[in-house]
């Protein structure tokens, strides 16, 4: 789903709060999955103006799962491992974002081209 207004994040976590329930998370883990898409699109507004959520499920090795992937083609991150330090920003945010999101899901991975936009995926696996 396109990510590129408030109103869009709201969607995006409406929607990912749906799957995630359809796929059996309950409780607090519907509340983590939100925050997480949250966060993400909240990142491709602020730093890239537009981008992507795509939420799907998975079942790697008969586990099941959900799957947020955020994409943007904005100006990217020039030093990742920074980025994912509590407490740095470029913004006008804490600098928890990225850092949070990837405490919150049980796998995380970012690519980020500077000048090409970044890609986050993240995955929830069922308890």
């Amino acid at each position: 789903m396109p990510i590129s207004s408030s109103a869009d994040i709201v969607t995006a976590r409406q929607r990912g709060r749906a799957l995630a329930a359809a796929l059996g998370f309950s409780g607090s883990d519907l509340t983590v999955i939100a925050t997480a898409i949250s966060e993400l699109a909240r990142n491709i507004i602020e730093y890239a103006t537009t981008g992507e959520i795509v939420l799907s499920q998975d079942d790697s090795d008969g586990r099941p799962g959900i799957v947020i992937v955020a994409r943007d083609e904005g100006p990217g991150i020039p030093d990742v491992s920074r980025a994912l330090s509590a407490g740095y920003s470029t913004g006008p945010g804490l600098g928890l974002g990225l850092p949070g999101v990837r405490r919150l899901m049980d796998d995380f991975e970012i690519t980020s081209d500077t000048g090409h936009g970044t890609t986050v995926a993240v995955r929830k696996w069922l308890p």
